[in-house]
C-alpha cells in the first residue's frame, strides 16, 4: 500500500492549510436537509388526513394506509441504498432520493383517488428511504470525530424543523378557508408544499462534494484527501487518509466482504443497529407526530387549535433538540439514550392517564414532556449511531439494512396506531408505548455500546476478535498514529522556530541599518 505522504506532502496551495469549521457545517447542513424532507412529509399528512378522511370516508385501516404508503417506499429506498451508495457513492444517491420526492409532492398534490396518492407517497418513500441514512453516513464520513455526534445531529434537527414550520403551514392553510375548503383545496397545499425543501436539497448537494471516506475507499485518494483537508487542515488530512488506507489494505488482507455483516463481531454491531432502528420509531413519537391533531381533536381541541397544539409540541422537540445536540459529544450517546428512555416510560403512562380521565391540558403537557425527552435522545442518537457502528466498506450496506427495519417499524406505527387507537382506546395506545419504552432502555442499558470520543476505525476495532496479537496490533496502531502525532507537532514547532529566528535576524539588520542612518546624518 502507498504511504498517502508520498504523495500528499502539503496542501493544495503548496502550504500547510488549517480546516475550515465552516465548511463541514455547511456540509452537514446540505446533507441534513434529507431530514427536512422526511419532517416535512411527516407532518404534512397529519394535517392532510382529516380533510382526506372527510373526502373519501376512509376507514381507520385505510387511513392507517395513506399514512403508512410512503414507509412502503422507505422501506424499498432504504433497502437499495445501502448496496447502490458502495457501488456509486453517497452524493449521487441522494441528489436520486431528492428527485424522487419532488416528484412525488407535486404529483400528491394533484391526485383524485386514495390509491394514486397511496402510489404517489409510495415514490416518495423511495426517495425519502434512499436519502435517510446516506444523509447521516455521508455526515459520519465527513465529520471530524470531537464534533461528529453534533453534526450528525443536524439530520434530526432539519427533521424536527420540518415537523415544526410543516405544523404552522399546516394552521395557517387550515385557518384560510372553510373546512370545506380545506377537504377540496387546503390539503393539496399540503402535500405539494413538499416539492420546495425537496428542490433545496438537491440544488445543495450539487455544490457538496462526495464523502472524503468513500472516495479514498474507491481509489481516488487525492480528491478524497482535498475533502479532508479542507475539513480538518493538512496534518490532519494526511494522518486520516493513512488511517483510512490502512483499515482498507487490512480488509483486503483479510478478504473482507459483505457477508462478514453475519460473523462473529460485527454480527453484534448489526444487531445493535436493529435495535437502535427499531426502538427510535416503536417508542411511540410517529405515532404523534401521525396523528397529534387527531389526538387532540378528539380530546375536545377545536377551531384548529389542534393544529396549534401540535405546533408547540413541535417548538419544544425543536428546543430540545438543539440541547441534545449539544449533549451528545460531551455527556455520551448511551447515557442520554438510558436517561431519555426512561424518561419517556413515566411520560407514555401520563399520557395515558390523562387519555383515561379526558384531561385536556395534562395531555398535552404530558405529550410536550414526551417529545423533549424523545428530543435529545433516541430521537436523533439511532441516526447517528447506526454509521458509526460499521467499517467503511460495509457502512453504506449495514446502514441501509438497519434503516429497512427503521422503516418497516415506522410503517406499523403509521399502519396501525389508528387501528389501536380505536380499538384499544388512547389510554390502552400509550399503555402499550410505556412498554415498548421500557424494553428499549433495558437494551440499551444492557448491550449499546459508547461510541464518543472514537475515530470511526476504533470503534470498528470493537468488532474484531479480542486475541492477545490482535490486543498488541491495536497498540502499535495507536502508538505509531501517536509517534506520528508527535513527528507532526515536532516538525510545526521547527517551522515556527525557523520562522522566530528569520524575524530575529531581520530585525537586526533592520536595526543595524537605522543605526547607520543615525551615524551618518550626524556626520553630516
Amino acid at each position: 500500500m502507498s504511504n498517502p505522504n508520498d504523495s500528499i506532502a502539503l496542501g493544495t496551495d503548496g502550504r500547510a492549510q488549517r480546516g475550515s469549521g465552516r465548511y463541514i457545517v455547511g456540509l452537514a447542513l446540505s446533507a441534513g436537509l434529507a431530514g427536512l424532507l422526511y419532517g416535512y412529509d411527516t407532518v404534512s399528512i397529519s394535517g392532510a388526513i382529516d380533510f382526506l378522511q372527510t373526502k373519501y370516508a376512509l376507514s381507520p385501516a385505510l387511513q392507517g394506509m395513506v399514512i403508512s404508503s410512503i414507509m412502503i417506499g422507505g422501506v424499498i429506498g432504504a433497502g437499495f441504498s445501502g448496496f447502490l451508495s458502495d457501488r456509486y457513492g453517497r452524493r449521487k444517491l441522494l441528489m436520486f432520493g431528492a428527485a424522487f420526492f419532488f416528484v412525488a409532492a407535486l404529483w400528491s398534490a394533484f391526485t383524485f383517488s386514495p390509491a394514486t396518492l397511496i402510489l404517489a407517497r409510495i415514490v416518495g418513500g423511495i426517495g425519502i428511504g434512499l436519502a435517510a441514512a446516506l444523509a447521516v453516513t455521508y455526515i459520519t464520513e465527513s465529520a471530524p470525530t470531537n464534533i461528529r455526534g453534533a453534526l450528525t445531529s443536524a439530520y434530526q434537527l432539519l427533521t424536527i424543523s420540518g415537523i415544526f414550520l410543516t405544523n404552522v403551514i399546516n394552521y395557517f392553510i387550515a385557518s384560510s378557508g372553510s373546512h370545506q375548503w380545506g377537504v377540496n383545496v387546503g390539503w393539496r397545499w399540503m402535500l405539494g408544499i413538499g416539492a420546495i425543501p425537496a428542490a433545496i436539497f438537491f440544488a445543495a448537494l450539487w455544490f457538496s462534494p462526495e464523502s472524503p471516506r468513500f472516495l479514498v475507499q474507491a481509489g481516488k485518494v487525492e480528491e478524497g484527501f482535498k475533502v479532508l483537508e479542507r475539513i480538518n487542515g493538512t496534518d490532519k488530512a494526511r494522518r486520516d487518509v493513512e488511517e483510512i488506507q490502512n483499515q482498507i489494505a487490512e480488509e483486503k488482507k483479510a478478504n473482507a466482504q459483505f457477508s462478514d455483516l453475519f460473523k462473529p463481531g460485527l454480527r453484534k454491531a448489526l444487531l445493535i443497529g436493529i435495535f437502535l432502528a427499531i426502538f427510535n420509531q416503536a417508542i411511540g413519537m410517529n405515532a404523534i407526530s401521525y396523528y397529534g391533531p387527531v389526538m387532540f381533536k378528539d380530546m375536545g381541541f377545536g377551531g384548529n387549535t389542534e393544529f396549534l397544539a401540535s405546533s408547540c409540541v413541535g417548538g419544544i422537540e425543536l428546543v430540545f433538540t438543539v440541547v441534545g445536540m449539544y449533549l451528545i459529544d460531551t455527556a455520551g450517546r448511551k447515557k442520554l439514550m438510558a436517561v431519555g428512555s426512561g424518561l419517556m416510560v413515566v411520560f407514555a403512562l401520563g399520557i395515558s392517564f390523562a387519555y383515561a380521565n379526558n384531561y385536556q391540558l395534562l395531555m398535552l403537557i404530558f405529550v410536550m414532556c414526551f417529545t423533549s425527552a424523545f428530543a435529545f435522545s433516541m430521537g436523533p442518537i439511532p441516526w447517528i449511531m447506526i454509521p458509526e457502528l460499521f467499517p467503511t466498506y460495509l457502512r453504506g450496506r449495514a446502514t441501509g439494512i438497519c434503516t429497512v427495519f427503521l422503516w418497516a417499524t415506522n410503517w406499523a406505527i403509521g399502519q396501525f396506531t389508528p387501528v389501536m387507537i380505536s380499538s384499544i382506546g388512547g389510554m390502552g395506545t400509550f399503555l402499550v408505548f410505556a412498554g415498548t419504552n421500557l424494553l428499549c432502555f433495558l437494551g440499551v442499558v444492557t448491550f449499546v455500546p459508547e461510541t464518543k470520543d472514537k475515530t470511526l476505525e476504533e470503534i470498528a476495532e470493537l468488532w474484531k476478535p479480542k486475541s492477545e496479537q490482535s490486543n498488541a496490533q491495536l497498540e502499535v496502531v495507536r502508538a505509531t498514529a501517536e509517534l506520528k502525532q508527535a513527528e507532526s507537532d515536532i516538525r510545526a514547532a521547527e517551522a515556527e522556530l525557523a520562522r522566530a529566528r528569520r524575524a530575529k535576524e531581520r530585525a537586526i539588520a533592520t536595526k543595524a541599518a537605522a543605526e547607520a542612518l543615525v551615524a551618518a546624518q550626524k556626520q553630516h
